[in-house]
């Protein structure tokens, strides 16, 4: 089940983080951060038995200009048009149980409701296929700076609508 991330979730979450993105890292002042800068965009994923399984980072920002891995924002831009997907992470185990198909919703409509008309991420760990499935496209016009990345990385996009 998903539910508000607080601080006191923010050891787990970098537990997850280093196993399901173990050639990612990023601070812990990251998760902090945007916990911090944008609460109603952080949320944690708990099993049954209230373990930590998973968590998503995201807030408002800029198109095609998606934060540099393990920065920090200093704030969330006023001219933000996008509604952005930093991280959305989950244990192997909780994968394929409709998880991520709820947080989606979720997190749409609460895009939605802060007037935004689209998403975007940085798709990696050979996680493209699995987003374009959802929807999302790489945004070919937009020249985004990826090379914190690494090598296999997209800017993908896609439309807020009542279809997600």
């Amino acid at each position: 089940m998903w539910r508000a991330m607080t601080e006191d979730d923010l050891a787990a979450v970098r537990q997850i983080a280093g196993t399901v993105h173990p050639d990612y890292p990023e601070d812990a002042a990251v998760f902090a951060e945007r916990l911090a800068l944008y609460p109603a965009g952080c949320r944690l994923f708990a099993d049954a038995e209230g373990r930590a399984a998973g968590y998503a980072l995201t807030h408002p920002w800029r198109h095609g200009a998606p934060p540099k891995l393990d920065t920090l924002l200093g704030a969330i831009p006023a001219d933000a048009d996008t509604y952005y997907l930093h991280d959305i992470a989950l244990l192997p185990w909780t994968r394929g149980r409709g998880a991520a198909t709820g947080l989606l919703a979720d997190l749409a409509r609460l895009a939605r409701e802060e007037g935004f008309a689209r998403m975007s991420l940085v798709a990696v760990n050979a996680s493209r296929p699995v987003w374009e499935r959802r929807g999302f496209s790489v945004d070919a016009e937009t020249a985004a700076d990826l090379a914190s990345y690494g090598g296999e990385a997209w800017f993908m996009t896609r439309s807020i609508d009542d279809t997600f």
